[in-house]
């Protein structure tokens, strides 16, 4: 990775003496932006270009080369590559299309190409890729319309999989005065992908930011893995993912499989490592902007101060909408508002400057100081419209009450003079688009402070989550698990389960029910049958000897009808439990991340309702505390309609002890689901449970 983004040298294959093309572009922006390093044109049908001498190939370069740069037609890339290992060039860009992005010729093509690359060493970006900026080492190993205009080294490294939305993204960034430090497209990413990039340019001391535009995650582990090292070096990451549909969901045997879309696991995993998500590229620049300039912000308590009441009152409602509080502010505070505003202004949060601030304008700055100062203020947010008559005093005033006080401070400005945002963009003062905008890009910020606070917090618990728990049992069969052998996998990892016993005949029911105590359950025990109540295989609430007898011949004759060739090993006879919230915690083995915990608002509505919430297995308490907050109903766990509240620290532990054991089991445990699990005042403990061991299985 140094070599492709720090190289001293560069071989730039197939390039043109037309410095306008693609194939010439690279030459041209290295030697415009003042490139240090040796760069080596390579071309058989040219001796020399734009003043440097010309090789034929690659390998009549004389010394060593960090980085080529693949600038040739598909036909003729593999050959080139050949020449790369043979020359021992260790890192590469290749612009070439007609990869996997064309079918599975091209698909044929990029096997055969990471094949070479791998066997001789050589890392490669693409292909299909527009290349790579280190703006930093005016390192400019790319044809993107970017490097047309100035790339002036920022804080911000960006990453993207797409080429002419990731320039759209990084032009977007240069009209707000963000700098680039880094700039990659990945491209097909048949070799080095986004984790890979963001993994080195994270390390960077110049960069403070990285941010990334992702169409699809390959090694979601990888992913996570850096964006726990950006949260270990305090550097945030914002994402936009597209794909939130449900289409990338499938079907499984288990409530978890059913709702474990592919859009759902990455929000919640992303949520747990503190990587903010952006809606589109605009709202991903408004993070950057505020997260490059502003300070975190101590609380998520937002002091408004508005030239438009409806500004303020929308403000508002878009605070509260996201989480943060806009709290009445001081009576003192209001007593010092008084003295600088006229009678009729509002002073209570938000602040109405009135119309008297479009002419006298040092009231904004005393109003916005008295508001900052007050102590139930963390964050202070500035509205304001035009100006341009004192456009310059509007630049020492914002300049002013940013640099007096060490709380986050954003201005909103509607309609600015450009002379006026240009220089607060340079000084690092964040200028949102509007009211919205700002609230919208605080709480991402309030999130991410959050998110910090925890993970800094949580340091001995990831540790202790990541250990094996003593006693363990692992799934040790394939298909899925009946419910008492899953039972002694689920007890061995410290998961309560209702009081049960197995009876193999009505007899053994009978004496089972006497021993745990009416009212009690009956279910059929088979590995056959995933869902039980769907074959008519469950009765509730068996009160007595009689109705045991009854409904013990009555569920074991249905399940033979419906299901005629399953195995059943006999009835579970189990203790009916008090209600509680009905919960569902489940395990699914994801694709890009592994095994994911799920947990949410259970019962039969499970699948309706999709209340889940997603974390990547193992979680500390924190994490799934967390987790149960982002709950749309998570206040029904504090008690509603006089019942108590849920004893939430043995619901986190119940989590907690699930995601241990997927952690440990790793694909050996296919599916879990847990549904209900019954939580109450006193605990929580599932009622019933389905285990599919999955392909790695003992």
């Amino acid at each position: 990775m140094k070599a492709l983004l720090q190289p001293e040298s560069v071989a730039i294959l197939g390039c043109s003496s037309d410095l306008n093309r693609i194939s010439g572009r690279p030459l041209k922006y290295f030697l415009e932006k003042g490139y240090p390093g040796r760069l080596y044109p390579v071309n058989p049908n040219q001796e020399e270009i734009a003043g440097l001498r010309c090789y034929p190939d690659v390998r009549a370069i004389p010394g060593t080369v960090d980085l080529a740069v693949v600038a040739v037609p598909a036909e003729r890339v593999i050959e080139s590559m050949r020449q790369l290992v043979a020359k021992r060039v260790p890192a590469a860009v290749i612009f070439s299309s007609g990869f996997a992005e064309m079918g599975e010729e091209g698909a044929a093509a990029q096997r055969e190409l990471v094949r070479i690359a791998r066997a001789g060493g050589v890392r490669f970006c693409g292909p299909n890729a527009v290349g790579i900026l280190n703006a930093f080492d005016a390192v400019t190993a790319s044809f993107s319309e970017y490097l047309e205009g100035p790339v002036a080294a920022g804080p911000i490294g960006f990453v993207s999989q797409s080429g002419a939305f990731g320039t759209a993204i990084a032009v977007l960034a240069r009209e707000r005065r963000l700098g680039l430090g880094y700039y990659v497209n990945t491209g097909n990413e048949a070799d080095i992908d986004v984790a890979d990039a963001f993994g080195f340019i994270v390390e960077d001391p110049r960069i403070r930011v990285i941010a990334g535009y992702v169409e699809g995650v390959r090694d979601g582990r990888k992913l996570l893995a850096v964006a726990e090292r950006a949260m270990a070096l305090g550097k945030p990451m914002i994402l936009t993912k597209v794909g939130r549909s449900d289409a990338g969901a499938r079907a499984a045997a288990s409530h978890t499989g059913a709702l474990a879309g592919a859009d759902a696991v990455l929000d919640g995993v992303l949520r747990q490592k503190g990587v903010i998500r952006a809606d589109d590229e605009e709202q991903m620049i408004d993070f950057v902007e505020m997260f490059a300039h502003c300070r975190l912000p101590q609380g998520a308590n937002l002091g408004i101060v508005s030239q438009s009441g409806g500004a303020g009152v929308l403000a508002c409602d878009r605070a509260e909408a996201l989480g943060l509080r806009v709290p009445l502010l001081d009576g003192k505070t209001q007593a010092s508002l008084k003295q600088i505003l006229p009678a009729y202004a509002a002073v209570a949060n938000p602040v109405d400057l009135t119309g008297l601030s479009l002419a006298e304008p040092e009231r904004i700055r005393r109003t916005m100081k008295q508001v900052l100062a007050d102590p139930a203020v963390d964050i202070g947010l500035l509205w304001v419209r035009l100006m341009d008559k004192y456009a310059d005093l509007m630049v020492d005033i914002i300049a002013d009450i940013s640099a007096s006080s060490a709380k986050t401070f954003v201005v909103s400005w509607l309609a600015p003079p450009q002379a006026a945002l240009t220089v607060l963009r340079e000084r690092g003062i964040c200028v949102a688009r509007g009211a919205a905008q700002a609230v919208s890009a605080l709480a991402a910020l309030v999130r991410y402070a959050r998110a910090r606070g925890r993970w800094l917090a949580d340091a001995p618990a990831r540790e202790a989550a990541a250990a094996q728990p003593p006693g363990l049992r692992l799934p040790a069969e394939c298909g899925a698990m009946s419910s008492v052998p899953a039972a002694a996998v689920l007890r061995s990892a410290g998961v309560a389960l209702a009081p049960f016993e197995l009876a193999s005949d009505v007899e053994a029911a009978a004496a089972a029910a006497r021993r745990l105590g009416y009212p009690v359950a009956l279910k059929i025990e088979s590995r056959d049958i995933a869902h039980k109540t769907e074959a008519g295989g469950v009765l509730l609430g068996v009160a007595d000897e009689t109705a045991l007898r009854a409904g013990f011949e009555q569920i074991v004759s249905s399940a033979r009808k419906r299901h005629g060739a399953a195995r059943i090993d006999g009835v579970m006879v189990q203790k009916m439990l008090e209600r509680g919230v009905e919960m569902v915690i489940g395990v699914q083995q994801d694709r890009a991340f592994g095994p994911v915990v799920m947990v949410g608002f259970g019962g039969v509505l499970v699948e309706v309702m999709k209340d889940v919430a997603f974390g990547a297995a193992p979680l500390t308490v924190s994490e799934a505390d967390t987790m149960l907050s982002s709950l749309k109903a998570a206040q029904v766990l504090q008690g509603v309609r006089g019942r108590p509240p849920v004893d939430r620290a043995a619901l986190c532990e119940l989590l907690v002890n699930v995601s241990r054991l997927a952690a440990a089991a790793g694909p050996k445990l296919g599916e879990l689901d847990l549904n209900p699990v019954m939580a109450g005042a006193d605990g929580s403990v599932a009622v019933d449970w389905l285990m599919i061991p999955g392909k790695e299985s003992a």
